[in-house]
């Protein structure tokens, strides 16, 4: 008998699907303090969750049977993937269940931001007539200023150009053919700051995108602009965004997301001009019934008989295809993730290479995982093993495989060649012994890398002193270095040095590093 908890509030056909379901047992149990969830959790083969539930790495560590934990929506900010994984437990989101609800949610604040409808509302209901004190504008013209391109955001674009909108969208990871293609604008964001009567973000939520609409952001927007966040909470910087409305730079904000959840009583939510709702995006009947079938379904057919579907960190195939292929799909996940550090600019070619002997294994699954490696940091909330393909397709990148059986220097090598508007980068990766993946070049330096943890990747020149700098710079400031390696380039006076360090390197130390005498470039990694 497999066990299943559901500790957040899920739909009742969702429920009803596991008690109707031979073999599963379903424990409905909402509301549980963190303590009495890690006191509990070691009974479960599975947990159902949506965003209250935070599943710690300390959660998971207690988790002693658990084996998969499903998640009704999109957002896994509330999970440890990094742990889960390392407990071999399998996170699947239903990442098409809630798309439409969260667009026209954000389409409806914008609507009533313009109209002042809850102001309207609040008046007339403690008997006052501010029909002039109120007055609205049209959205008929106006130009909405759209930051992310994906699922949601592409849904809002099109339900805005339906209310005769001008539209132009911003997002790095796609490409101004695709955008145009769909019929918009494609702009950088220093124009859509420029030119937008209306900001709204659907990006996820990850270390570039933190504060992104902030003090400098706001400065260079139209006087009078409003701003709809209805993606995360802490893309849209919270302080600014009260100094800017008290400035009178933005005239209203519509916020469904906060940086705390719930806000409480804060000054921001206390301004006249500020309207907002408790995370409402995917609070819609038709989505909670969506995402609750989805999500019942995919843990049900994965007790049963161990189809992963829609899963974000382990590809979607049989258990038995699975060993087998299981080293060669952390390379590829690894070597698509540092892949997607290395490039600058929109992605416009994915070339994949194998070459030497894998066995007769079918190597699809490790082209999806180099996807979804790769897509994972733009597209983070959605992207999974099954959907990579779809993203790439969608967003106009070209995905190619080749195989040859022979090979120079290794058993087997997988060749992964990122091309982006503005360069090409190659990373290449084997695996040493059965289970051991390593990188062991990135473009023209040959180097042996063991892609996890925090990292960094440096260039310098290959003078006496060069190391030495580096290693005294980050001993100066207490980071201990796990591994180091280091790469010749084939002209012999410049290296290339791969660290990996117990803690991450902060942003004041890598401009210390970069600052060196022999020291040319330092990229930060996290794989």
């Amino acid at each position: 008998m497999k066990k299943v908890l559901v500790s957040d509030n899920l739909g009742e056909i969702g429920i009803q699907m596991f008690q109707e379901e031979e073999g599963i047992e379903v424990d409905v149990n909402t509301g549980l303090p963190p303590e009495e969830l890690k006191s509990i959790i070691g009974n479960y083969h599975a947990l159902v969750i949506r965003s209250a539930t935070k599943v710690t790495e300390d959660i998971l560590e207690a988790a002693t049977n658990l084996e998969v934990v499903g998640r009704a929506g999109i957002g896994l900010d509330n999970v440890d993937i990094p742990a889960a994984t390392k407990q071999g437990v399998a996170v699947m989101n239903t990442p098409e269940g809630n798309a439409i609800t969260t667009a026209e949610h954000a389409i409806a604040m914008m609507l009533a931001l313009t109209r002042n409808v809850p102001r309207g509302t609040s008046s007339l209901k403690a008997g006052q007539w501010d029909k002039k004190k109120l007055q609205g504008r049209e959205i008929f013209n106006k130009v909405l200023g759209l930051i992310g391109f994906g699922k949601i955001g592409s849904i809002v674009a099109d339900r805005a150009r339906g209310l005769k909108m001008q539209v132009i969208i911003h997002d790095p990871f796609v490409t101004p053919d695709q955008i145009e293609k769909a019929g918009f604008e494609s702009v950088s964001a220093e124009e859509l700051y420029k030119r937008a009567d209306y900001v709204t973000v659907h990006v996820p939520k990850l270390k570039d995108t933190t504060g992104l609409l902030n003090k400098d952001a706001f400065a260079q927007m139209k006087d009078g602009v409003m701003i709809i966040n209805c993606a995360r909470g802490g893309i849209v910087n919270e302080a600014d965004l009260y100094d800017a409305i008290k400035s009178g730079k933005v005239a209203r904000a519509a916020l469904d997301v906060f940086e705390t959840e719930p806000p409480g009583v804060t000054p921001l939510i206390e301004l006249e001009e500020v309207i907002c709702t408790p995370h409402l995006g995917a609070s819609t009947r038709e989505a909670q019934t969506n995402v609750a079938v989805a999500v019942a379904d995919q843990i049900i057919r994965y007790l049963k008989n161990g189809t992963i579907i829609n899963a974000v960190n382990v590809p979607s195939v049989t258990g038995e295809l699975l060993t087998k292929l299981n080293p060669f799909l952390t390379l590829a996940d690894r070597m698509g993730c540092l892949q997607s550090q290395l490039v600058r600019g929109p992605l416009e070619e994915v070339a994949i290479e194998y070459a030497g002997d894998f066995k007769g294994l079918d190597l699809s699954p490790a082209s999806t995982a180099i996807l979804k490696g790769l897509l994972a940091p733009m597209v983070k909330d959605a992207v999974n093993t099954v959907n990579a393909p779809v993203f790439a397709k969608e967003r106009g990148i070209k995905v190619t495989e080749t195989s040859s059986a022979q090979t120079e220097d290794y058993l087997n090598l997988i060749t992964v060649r990122a091309t982006t508007t503005e360069m090409t980068s190659i990373v290449a990766g084997t695996i040493i012994g059965k289970h051991e993946p390593r990188v062991v070049k990135i473009n023209n330096f040959r180097l042996e890398m063991i892609p996890e943890g925090h990292s960094a990747i440096i260039h310098n020149l290959d003078k006496p002193g060069a190391i030495g700098s580096i290693g005294v710079t980050l001993g100066k400031h207490n980071i201990n270095i796990s591994q180091m390696q280091v790469g010749q380039d084939k002209d012999g006076e410049h290296n290339i040095i791969f660290l990996r360090t117990d803690t991450p390197i902060p942003d004041d130390v890598v401009e210390e590093v970069r600052n060196l005498p022999m020291i040319e470039t330092v990229m930060p990694l996290e794989l």
